[in-house]
């Protein structure tokens, strides 16, 4: 992903916190030069100073069966806000868009054992809808066992991670502040978003 300088952010903690607010990420894998790719929710586990994110396939999608060659990629990304040029104070400029995106990069471990795939199961349900845990463990064993065995579940390990915030850096605090003002008065709760986190890296 290209990312210039001041667009780059290196922060952890903020890389995995845009990760689990914007979890609904695409893994891209490549055989012969053409590009797959998978839509899933995926759910972070940090483990110590370094973290992995967890998900799992439909048995029925041949892509899984490429996961475990060589490495692939997931982006995260949602963030994204067209600006207009009436924000700024100079004549001769262009529109542009502000926008969020996390390139994460990595290696794939399908997992085998029954009990790390109800594993993962329990802690996407905790992520995602933690009442319905209560109704999944009551369901009949050999009901989940059949939804078990309909899905491929996976660890990914991250090699490279890029992030990117293009948030209007390279404009003045006035423009700045009156696109954040702009979009904060937007019915899109995604360009909401853009000047919420315009706002925290003013």
């Amino acid at each position: 992903m290209y990312i210039p300088k001041i667009n780059e952010q290196n922060d952890q903690a903020e890389i995995i916190a845009f990760i689990k607010r914007f979890n609904f990420g695409t893994i891209i894998t490549s055989e012969n030069n053409i590009p797959t790719a998978t839509h899933l929710p995926f759910v972070v586990v940090e483990e110590g100073h370094s973290f992995k994110v967890i998900s799992h396939f439909a048995y029925a999608n041949p892509h899984w069966k490429l996961l475990e060659q060589g490495e692939h990629l997931i982006i995260f990304a949602e963030p994204h806000a067209y600006i207009s040029t009436t924000h700024y104070e100079a004549e001769l400029v262009v529109p542009t868009w502000n926008y969020m995106s996390v390139h994460v990069y990595g290696k794939v471990k399908i997992i085998q054992d029954e009990t790390a795939v109800f594993d993962v199961l329990d802690q996407t349900i905790q992520f995602y809808d933690a009442a319905y845990q209560m109704d999944w463990d009551a369901m009949p064993v050999d009901f989940r066992n059949r939804m078990v065995k309909g899905i491929v579940a996976f660890e990914f390990h991250p090699t490279t991670i890029q992030a990117k915030e293009k948030l209007s850096q390279n404009k003045t605090a006035n423009e700045r502040k009156a696109i954040i003002d702009t979009l904060s008065k937007s019915p899109m709760s995604v360009e909401q978003q853009i000047a919420e986190y315009m706002k925290k890296s003013f």
